[in-house]
C-alpha cells in the first residue's frame, strides 16, 4: 500500500474513532455546526478513490459516507462511528499485512 493510501485509511480511521468518542466526539460535531460530518464525507471520498486505484479494500469508506450523512441523529451517529472506526481498522491491519504484488 502506497504511503498515500496508508495516510487516508488510517486517517480516515483516527477521525471516526475521535467522532466516536462519547460526549467529546458529539460536542466537537455540534459546536462545529456539522462541520467535521462533511470533512468526513470528503475525506472518505478521497480516500475511495485513492484506495481504488491501488485495487485495496475501500469498504470501510464507503460506510464511513453512509455515516457522515446519517451521522446528525445523536445515538446512531455515535454508534455508527464506532462502527466504521472499527471496520477502517481492520481494514488497514489486513491491508497493511499483505505482502505487495509485483
Amino acid at each position: 500500500m502506497s504511503p498515500v493510501a496508508k495516510l487516508f485509511k488510517w486517517g480516515t480511521c483516527l477521525y471516526e474513532a475521535f467522532l466516536a468518542l462519547p460526549l467529546i466526539g458529539g460536542l466537537f460535531i455540534i459546536a462545529n455546526g456539522w462541520g467535521p460530518l462533511a470533512i468526513a464525507f470528503l475525506l472518505h471520498a478521497v480516500a475511495i478513490v485513492v484506495l481504488q486505484r491501488e485495487h485495496k479494500p475501500f469498504m470501510g469508506n464507503v460506510l464511513g459516507i453512509i455515516t457522515s450523512i446519517l451521522a446528525f441523529i445523536p445515538i446512531v451517529g455515535w454508534i455508527m462511528h464506532a462502527i466504521t472506526a472499527f471496520i477502517l481498522l481492520m481494514e488497514g491491519v489486513s491491508a497493511s499485512r499483505q505482502a505487495p504484488r509485483y
